[in-house]
């Protein structure tokens, strides 16, 4: 099954002379890159679903922090993490 994780971007790069957008996106104790251009308006502090490296939507912050308390529940979080693309 391929799941979006939400995460929240504490950083944003333009690369290759502002063609392409780049973020950390911190995903609890873990930080990846992933890019923006599928959410160009994100901005450093924004949640995202990020989905095999690339940020699919912006989210609020409740619901990212619903999403990650139930996949800690369920005990699906690090191996989510340790094993998703993001």
């Amino acid at each position: 099954m391929c799941l979006a994780i939400p995460g929240r971007i504490e950083s944003i790069e333009s690369l290759h002379d502002g063609l392409v957008s780049m973020a950390k996106i911190k995903f609890g104790s873990i930080t990846k890159e992933a890019s923006l251009e599928m959410v160009p308006q994100a901005k450093t502090g924004d949640y995202v679903l990020v989905h095999v490296g690339v940020a699919i939507s912006i989210v609020d912050e409740e619901e990212a922090k619903k999403t990650f308390e139930y996949l800690a529940l369920i005990g699906e979080i690090d191996e989510l993490i340790e094993h998703t693309q993001v």
